[in-house]
């Protein structure tokens, strides 16, 4: 499929200039362009790549001299990483599932499929559960039984569905995301070495071995909408009330959220990232890759937390924490600049200490 440059633009509310005409059928590094892909250069820094490569067309930054940098049309968007999003959802040709629903696929007893409504081969839908209309659902998915999922939503090859989960509208879940399924919960008789642990903050523990037993989780799932989430991602159901996911909010592939989460929206969650139950998260918080978060605590909103902090309290809203135990940044980098010194002051130390029992044997 080809776009002119002038359909490219206009799609992106940017500026088109030149050969508006000119019809783009792929992207590329300006370096590796072809004459019919539109190179991405929206840095001065790429500038170079694009004597490199045969491109007739770039994205560009404001203020380039595209003609200078022997263009024949050039997109100069407003903010060139936002323009990213939109160029790439128009170019984007989809993952080839087929439409209307697969001879193969097993539709439960009273479920419930909206107009155009797509469902590909060996995928389950089980009994009462209701589609909305115009979602696409992958190869080999899994719908429990009574659960929902809004208009428009987008599930790959794979997802599992727990039952009585609620989806929202205009989700996106890839593949082997698993969401709704028991969570980690198990109990003992008596107490236990764990229970005796926390009681005690780490001292020794006499308990002895028991049996687990099981706490059934009862209370699903509930999602918004305009929720993605990533490969393998694992949201587990609640014990009593539902794991909650606000809109917007965008996981990566292999994170883990545990049983009686509560998510906020527009939270953004990078790879790997494993929040345990019972913890609140609050709105706009983002979690870099392999973060861990404690269990029965609270985040704050618009919280940041540096790649694989562990999060053990309470944090405030708006504060920027990293390392373990997670403190500010700020703190964290002295810290570390501190450990890096420590070498030397005990080098130093060590000489003086020298010094002083010499002076001791002297006297």
């Amino acid at each position: 499929m080809s776009h002119t440059i002038e359909e490219i633009a206009k799609a992106l509310g940017a500026q088109a200039l030149g050969a508006l005409s000119l019809e783009i059928t792929g992207t590329a590094e300006p370096a590796d362009a072809g004459p019919a892909d539109l190179a991405l250069a929206m840095s001065p820094k790429y500038a170079d790549g694009l004597a490199r490569g045969q491109a007739r067309a770039a994205m560009l930054w404001e203020g380039a001299d595209w003609q200078a940098l022997g263009l024949e049309a050039a997109i100069i968007p407003a903010r060139p990483r936002y323009a990213m999003a939109g160029l790439t959802a128009l170019l984007d040709q989809g993952h080839g599932y087929t439409s209307g629903i697969h001879p193969t696929a097993i539709i439960g007893v009273g479920a419930e499929i909206g107009a155009d409504v797509s469902i590909g081969a060996y995928t389950v839908i089980g009994a009462g559960a209701r589609i909305g209309a115009g979602t696409v659902i992958g190869p080999q998915a899994y719908i429990g039984v009574d659960s929902q999922l809004g208009a428009r939503c987008y599930l790959h090859v794979g997802v599992r569905i727990g039952p009585r989960v609620r989806i929202g509208e205009g989700c996106t879940l890839h593949p082997g995301a698993t969401i709704g399924m028991d969570g980690f919960s198990f109990v003992t008789p008596e107490v236990n070495a764990v229970e005796q642990a926390r009681a005690s903050l780490g001292e020794s523990v006499d308990a002895e071995g028991q049996a687990w037993v099981r706490i059934h989780s009862l209370g699903s799932v509930v999602i918004g909408d305009e929720v993605e989430l990533g490969c393998n991602t694992t949201i587990d159901a609640g014990t009593i009330r539902p794991t909650l996911i606000g809109n917007g909010t965008k996981m990566d592939n292999q994170c883990h959220i545990g049983h009686n989460v509560v998510v906020g929206r527009d939270c953004l969650f990078a790879g790997m990232v494993g929040v345990a139950g019972s913890t609140t998260i609050g709105n706009n918080v983002v979690l870099a890759g392999q973060v861990g978060i404690s269990d029965n605590i609270t985040v704050g909103d618009n919280v940041v937390a540096g790649g694989a902090s562990v999060v053990l309290s309470k944090v405030p809203a708006g504060r920027v924490v990293l390392g373990y135990p997670a403190v500010k940044m700020d703190t964290h980098v002295d810290m570390y600049k501190a450990l890096r010194r420590l070498p030397r002051v005990m080098e130093e130390f060590t000489r003086m200490k020298a010094r002083l029992d010499a002076l001791e044997d002297e006297d």
